[in-house]
């Protein structure tokens, strides 16, 4: 199998400062904003944004994880639905995932999102957006444009479950 590094350590921190920056800008700074990483890697990713954001703005946004497997449509296995402690009601909720690919997680994700409240907006940003949509979804914020083939996989691997930081590509046989 052959594997290819699409993003660094560095170019991953990159992105990930670019991707903050953005949301800022198009917030008009962070006032009434929570991050909610789509576990697992999506967490660790919000995570770090969160703490860029700090850095940049000097304030703590708010920011939690969420499990979206009762919402998922792919899962023949029920899972029950999460209890989650904290609120979206009329907050600016920016999904954070690690790559984007058919839409069926970020679905999942509004889905668990409406089920709690009444966001004022979802935005959603990606660390990797791949193409291959199923359903008319797209990011807000993507740190890199991946373009691949169906039978590629890309892979997201994180110091926090990992031990270390980069993005493959690899091409199944």
């Amino acid at each position: 199998m052959e594997k290819k590094i699409i993003l660094d350590e560095d170019a991953m921190r990159r992105s990930l400062t670019r991707m903050s920056h953005e949301i800022i800008e198009r917030n008009k700074g962070v006032d009434n904003i929570v991050l909610v990483g789509i576990k697992t890697r999506g967490e660790f990713l919000a995570l770090r944004m969160a703490a860029l954001i700090k850095k940049v703005e000097g304030v703590e946004v708010e920011c939690h994880a969420m499990n979206i497997q009762a919402w998922r449509d792919d899962l023949d296995e029920k899972y029950p639905l999460p209890e989650i402690d904290f609120s979206v009601k009329d907050k600016k909720v920016i999904l954070v995932d690690d790559v984007l690919f058919k839409g069926r997680t970020v679905r999942a994700a509004l889905e668990g999102i409406l089920h709690y409240g009444r966001a004022k907006e979802v935005q959603l940003a990606v660390l990797v957006d791949r193409g291959h949509r199923e359903l008319p979804i797209r990011a807000d914020y993507v740190g890199k444009n991946i373009p691949s083939s169906i039978q590629e996989t890309i892979r997201v691997k994180m110091k926090e479950s990992d031990g270390m930081d980069c993005v493959t590509i690899e091409r199944g046989e």
